[in-house]
């Protein structure tokens, strides 16, 4: 009852309508330089994947999970003239060009960008709102 060619039929039909790629034995086309390529390339993945676990890692900041990654920006977000803590996406354009939120820099620099850039600064009894 058992067809002890049954095995060879099967890939030889196979072989027939896919090609003789789909019966070879994948370790009959491997060598050492596949080898060290795959290696090379399975140590490649595990950087990518840790550094991306880093990147997703949660901790515990004040009694909420933040990123890790925001932790270790350094941002000042208050501005040095008035001491007002911002939020606003706006202001981090005049922090990062003026050292100073958009209200200080619409009360002191605008017009006086040359007097600000010497190294002028309000006093603390002006710049309190």
């Amino acid at each position: 009852m058992k067809d002890p060619n049954y095995v060879v039929k099967i890939e030889k039909a196979i072989a027939d309508k896919y090609g003789t790629e789909t019966i070879i034995n994948p370790k009959s086309l491997w060598n050492e330089d596949k080898e060290k390529e795959y290696l090379e390339q399975i140590k490649e993945l595990n950087k990518k994947q840790t550094i991306l676990e880093e990147k997703q890692h949660k901790v515990d900041f004040e009694g909420v999970f933040i990123s890790k990654k925001l932790l270790n920006k350094e941002t000042n977000r208050t501005c040095p003239v008035c001491s007002i803590y911002s939020f606003s996406i706006e202001d981090d354009v005049y922090m990062n060009k003026f050292q100073c939120c958009k209200k200080c820099y619409i009360l002191y620099v605008e017009d006086r960008e040359e007097r600000w850039k010497s190294g002028w600064r309000p006093n603390n009894a002006n710049n309190k709102r």
